[in-house]
């Protein structure tokens, strides 16, 4: 028994090392992720000793750094943003926030990375209250340029919230665009664009500004389905029912079990066998301009004389 337990220990830091995660001591000693827990915000390190486990909290004076590669919390949250599942990804990426807090100030610690792509999660999600109160604490982090212009972003959503100055809301997110190629820095742009022309209610351009997001930024695949869902509904704003309609059946069919899904249906219900109103129109139109060719101008002769004199 013995044996077995000392071979499952080994086999179990065998398996934190080769997942790289990992607190580096001061005195050089690793403590594998399978080798501790955090409660109620302490470090509880459990030692397997024959058939016993011993508990110690480690102590954050003795943490060097952590070895840690890319979170799988910030993969998972990508994966269901992607998916249209936005609430399951803030608290994926909550949990991930709350873990790496317990490391703040340590070498090697993702906390600032979860923390950011929390909030913006959030702001996705439309959680503005949400994101507002946190943004104070998200300014004093050291962040690096990339966030800081992400950060601007967000501010700039925001007031897309809280102010009626579409132009200056709209330059400002030109200018952004123009300072970098980043595709998640345009997608995110280009989403707040597109909100602005919907308030001012030009459908066609923020229709088109919505669909620069799948089109020209599709490897940004957590703004896409909101997106998608967006430029159906502005479809429908430009009363082309039966093209809505098929946009929001290939929404709800590609994402599955996910709040865009469920709108999408909604909203395909709602306008079911309803017709887009400008093909009617041209069409009576149409109709009516045939009926006005063959009608016989006033005054004129309903039907043709022989002029010819008689014999």
């Amino acid at each position: 028994m013995r044996t077995f337990a000392l071979i499952f220990s080994f086999f179990a830091a065998v398996a934190g090392s080769a997942m790289g995660q990992a607190i580096v001591l001061k005195d050089g000693n690793r403590v594998f992720s399978s080798e501790f827990t955090i409660q109620d915000g302490k470090i509880v390190r459990t030692i397997q000793i024959g058939d016993q486990k011993a508990t110690s909290i480690l102590d954050k004076k003795n943490i060097d750094s952590l070895e840690w590669p890319y979170p799988a919390e910030l993969t998972e949250a990508a994966d269901l943003l992607s998916k249209g599942k936005t609430n399951e990804a803030v608290a994926v990426l909550k949990k991930g926030r709350d873990f790496f807090e317990n490391f703040q100030g340590i070498e090697g610690n993702w906390y600032v990375d979860t923390y950011f792509a929390y909030i913006e999660a959030l702001n996705q999600g439309g959680k503005f209250d949400d994101v507002v109160k946190s943004l104070p604490a998200l300014r004093s982090l050291q962040l690096t340029d990339a966030q800081k212009m992400r950060l601007r972003i967000i501010q700039l959503d925001i007031e897309r919230q809280t102010t009626s100055d579409y132009a200056a809301i709209i330059i400002e997110a030109q200018g952004i665009l123009k300072e970098t190629d980043d595709s998640a820095i345009g997608a995110s742009l280009w989403a707040i664009i597109a909100d602005v022309h919907s308030r001012k209610k030009d459908w066609e351009k923020a229709l088109l500004a919505y669909l620069r997001i799948p089109v020209f930024y599709g490897t940004q695949m957590q703004r896409v389905p909101e997106a998608e869902f967006n430029a159906a509904k502005m479809l429908i704003n430009m009363k082309r029912y039966e093209d809505a309609s098929s946009f929001l059946a290939r929404i709800a069919e590609a994402y599955p079990g996910s709040p865009v899904a469920e709108s999408a249906t909604k909203e395909k219900a709602a306008i079911a066998g309803m017709k887009n109103i400008a093909e009617e129109e041209e069409a009576a139109a149409a109709e009516e301009g045939k009926a006005g060719e063959t009608k016989p101008k006033e005054g004129a002769p309903a039907t043709p004389t022989d002029s010819k004199p008689k014999a």
